[in-house]
């Protein structure tokens, strides 16, 4: 086992309530990417309990081999390579056959041209009724849903004016505008969301 693994305390925070709805969403066998795997935590802790799907791991080129301890050390045989992906890049295209996908707290960290970009790239690789699921703080009508949501998103834009807590109209109109429909949006620990957009038929 390696020693000294990236970790991610909001990993172990909220991977039980997250697979929680992945095993009500994702109940058929199929290949499901995940957009900014990060540390591995989540990749692990999925595959882990939902053996019918294979977990396909993609984070930004700079980023993308952070989660191979936490893969390599799991020995489970449903996790794919972890690729490079580039939300603005034009690789959608190298990704395998995709069913479903996740992305957990990215769309605050991206500029939101790449909030947009990762919405365009899903539409091409999702299948017309698969599934995309969102999870993170969101507000709604320029409103934060809790002051440390705002505290948050202040302490986000003072770090880089490019980040920041994406408000759901202008997801929706991004919904709308590359084929999305948002389908359910559960309320999670820690005053996040989870959003889950259908690819429309």
């Amino acid at each position: 086992m390696q020693q000294d693994k990236p970790f991610s305390q909001a990993c172990e925070n909220n991977k039980a309530p997250i697979l929680e709805k992945l095993r009500a969403l994702f109940k058929q066998p199929g290949t499901i990417l995940e957009i900014g795997t990060g540390t591995g935590q989540h990749a692990v802790h999925f595959a882990g309990h939902l053996p019918h799907l294979v977990w396909q791991p993609t984070d930004h080129p700079s980023n993308a081999q952070l989660s191979r301890a936490w893969i390599d050390d799991s020995g489970l045989t449903n996790i794919n390579t972890p690729l490079a992906l580039d939300v603005l890049g034009g690789s959608w295209a190298d990704l395998p056959a995709i069913d479903g996908v996740f992305s957990a707290n990215t769309a605050h960290i991206m500029g939101w041209q790449e909030v947009q970009a990762m919405f365009r790239g899903v539409s091409e690789v999702l299948p017309q009724g698969g599934i995309f699921c969102l999870y993170g703080p969101f507000s709604y009508g320029g409103r934060n849903t809790s002051e440390s949501n705002a505290r948050f998103d202040l302490s986000l834009r003072t770090q880089a004016p490019h980040m920041g807590i994406r408000d759901m109209e202008d997801l929706k109109v991004l919904a709308e505008d590359t084929g999305f429909v948002l389908e359910e949006d559960f309320g999670m620990p820690a005053n996040n969301r989870l959003l889950v957009w259908r690819r429309k038929e």
